[in-house]
């Protein structure tokens, strides 16, 4: 009896992976979506920029948070949250109030014979602002009486305390901002947060083509390896020449203002970055976050009015 040989197992050839997409073109979609978000709820009405740029705050709150638990601190991440939204909406409304209620300023505070159910929430406004402020530290800390002992945390609690704080003043309180510089006499004006976004883009850009083309001198090599005095440069002068052609979208802007509102932007914007990836390398982390591929976090993408915005917004109040 003759015996046939044992089969042989096939041999099969695992499925070829199909080809993702690409990092260029996650880029390339996300950023194309993100700019439409973007420029659409800032054009469309204040509403909308309010609602878009709240929860954008929201989420760089979020994950300097997460930063800081990736550290080892436990901050107040749901409290910091509702006190920073609390603190856009007061100082949206307080900036807001005559847009929304129809009225023109007048040089007055409170003129009450014109949209009086709008004035009329002016002083809840400024109470929440006033509460936030003095009563901030008070509120974390009896948070952390109520938490304490801590398991597994060999940090002190007023180190929670003051990360929570931090994460306030460092992101939530710069992005509130933003209402300041978007509303004038008139009302809303869409115009002015258009030309910030221009200007941090031409800094961004002139930045990066000049440092690659002549960057040799290092800016900042322990916390930015690739930046350069050259890029820097380049950013300085592509924002100031921005700086110059928004005449045609902002006629009302004298050159001067202008220009000085571009220098703020080309030198503060880069320390904002700066700041943002120090930050980043002192926790160990490549981005703030993973919302947009490709982009990593909502921080990482407005490092830079952080910097900007309270510098843009002194202006704004002293020269209109």
């Amino acid at each position: 009896m003759t015996t046939s040989p044992a089969p042989t197992p096939a041999t099969t050839e695992p499925p070829a992976n199909k080809p993702g997409m690409s990092n260029l073109a996650q880029r390339i979609i996300f950023g194309l979506i993100g700019a439409a978000l973007l420029l659409g709820s800032v054009w469309y009405s204040a509403w909308t920029f309010a609602l878009f740029f709240g929860a954008v705050q929201m989420r760089m709150l979020w994950e300097f948070y997460r930063m800081m638990r990736h550290a080892g601190y436990k901050p107040a991440a749901l409290l910091g949250g509702g006190l920073s939204i609390s603190l856009f909406g007061a100082i949206h409304y307080l900036n807001g109030v005559y847009h929304y209620a129809g009225v023109m300023r007048q040089g007055t505070i409170y003129p009450m014979e014109q949209a009086t159910s709008w004035f009329n929430m002016l002083p809840v406004a400024q109470g929440v602002l006033y509460a936030v402020g003095l009563l901030l530290p008070v509120i974390l800390i009896l948070r952390e009486m109520m938490a304490w002992p801590r398991e597994n945390q060999e940090l002190s609690p007023f180190s929670n305390v003051g990360v929570a704080l931090l994460g306030l003043l460092y992101v939530s309180l710069p992005m509130s901002l933003l209402s300041v510089v978007a509303f004038t006499e008139t009302g809303y004006d869409y115009r002015r947060i258009f030309a910030l976004l221009l200007l941090v883009w031409a800094s961004d850009t002139g930045a990066y083509a000049a440092g690659k083309t002549f960057g040799k001198h290092k800016l900042a090599p322990k916390i930015s390896p690739g930046k350069t005095w050259e890029g820097a440069v380049g950013g300085f002068v592509l924002t100031l020449v921005v700086g110059w052609a928004l005449g045609y979208l902002l006629p009302e802007l004298s050159l001067t203002y202008r220009l000085v509102a571009a220098g703020a932007v080309a030198v503060f914007g880069p320390l904002g970055d700066l700041a943002e990836s120090m930050l980043k390398r002192s926790v160990g982390v490549k981005d703030s976050g993973r919302i947009m591929p490709g982009h990593g976090g909502l921080l990482d993408r407005f490092d830079a009015f952080l910097f900007i915005l309270p510098v843009l917004a002194l202006l704004q109040l002293l020269f209109g």
